[in-house]
């Protein structure tokens, strides 16, 4: 190799290393990690929640401007045990913040999650109750967020683990979609597809063309399509009608009806289920029955489920439960009653 090839060599190569140094020191000094962490810490505050982090936010540049969080722990206005607590998280930030104005966030990626609901209702708990959905606005995150092996939790119980959760842009008036997959406490799997166009306006949030599908691998997977309203609390409204097919079965015919909680009636779930194998008209309070499933779960003492009207299925199978012959009449004023040929139980 002549000396001036070996010049030119170790000149480009001096170059690139002071362009690489220089590089990371933008990095630093443009993204300016600590104005994004006192931004995330502000936010918190202003809801009433602190943040911390296990160390300093680390900034890169590719594939795309991000800031990389480690060890997030999110904690209520009083201490105690933590809402959520995530072993990494990343924040993905456009392009012009480089220029060292913006703060916005592109997307939030979060691996390792950890979500108490216990800790989650606590705080709702302390949040003044609006009495409607006016003045409201939809959060907005540009791109979405993406959760990864998150694990959900009601103090030290299991309730869904290897949680996997991606999102697109949430904004009023833009298509919104949303897939969730998770693995219960006794292991079956379920997933979940949403994709929707939510608008608000004069206080209602209106989610028109639903397309909805949920599915537990080798047992059964619904499909529905419809509308739905939301005016705040339980002034919840909704109409989807579709299928529920089950392997080697003719798929049922499924409609849902939900209606808004008033003065007399609490918020009310109405499922018409019509198949060869079955039929069912029911109603059912949602509130009621998560405490009733949660009754199950902990292990209490059997009880029907606080439903209204009429079911006559030949076989159930909803992933961990399995009935045979199930057959339900129950009216506002008497007691549910039911029968079954076989003892519900769980799936090995």
């Amino acid at each position: 190799m002549n000396h001036r090839l070996r010049t030119f060599l170790l000149a480009a190569g001096g170059f690139l290393a002071a362009l690489v140094i220089a590089a990371i020191i933008a990095t630093y000094v443009v993204l300016q990690p600590d104005r994004f962490t006192s931004l995330l810490q502000a936010r918190a505050k202003a809801v009433g929640l602190s943040l911390t982090l296990a160390s300093p936010a680390t900034p890169t540049l590719w594939p795309k401007p991000a800031l990389e969080l480690d060890g997030v722990t999110v904690r209520g206005p009083d201490g105690g045990t933590p809402l959520v607590v995530a072993s990494r998280g990343k924040l993905v930030l456009p392009w012009r913040t480089l220029m060292g104005r913006d703060t916005s966030i592109s997307r939030l990626e979060v691996e390792g999650a950890r979500i108490d609901i216990d800790a989650v209702a606590a705080y709702l708990d302390t949040l003044p109750k609006p009495t409607s959905m006016a003045g409201a606005t939809l959060p907005t995150i540009d791109a979405g967020f993406r959760i990864s092996r998150g694990t959900l939790l009601r103090g030290n119980r299991l309730v869904l683990s290897d949680i996997e959760a991606d999102a697109g842009r949430l904004a009023s008036g833009r298509r919104f979609s949303l897939s969730l997959a998770a693995d219960t406490a006794d292991g079956q799997p379920y997933q979940l597809v949403l994709a929707t166009l939510p608008t608000l306006h004069d206080g209602t949030l209106a989610l028109e063309d639903v397309a909805l599908d949920i599915a537990s691998p080798d047992h059964f997977e619904a499909k529905l399509k419809g509308t739905a309203t939301w005016r705040g609390a339980a002034d919840i409204g909704a109409t989807l009608a579709g299928t529920l097919a089950r392997e080697h079965e003719t798929p049922y015919t499924l409609m849902l009806n939900v209606t808004p909680a008033n003065q007399e009636d609490p918020l009310y779930v109405a499922l018409k289920l019509d198949g060869e194998s079955g039929h069912a008209d029911l109603r059912v309070p949602p509130i009621g029955l998560a405490d009733w499933w949660s009754g199950v779960q902990a292990g209490h003492s059997p009880a029907l489920p606080p439903v209204l009207g009429s079911a006559d299925i030949q076989a159930l199978d909803a992933g961990g439960v399995q009935v045979k012959g199930l057959r339900i009449r129950a009216t506002p004023n008497v007691p549910v009653s039911a029968s079954t040929s076989a003892t519900t139980g769980r799936t090995p």
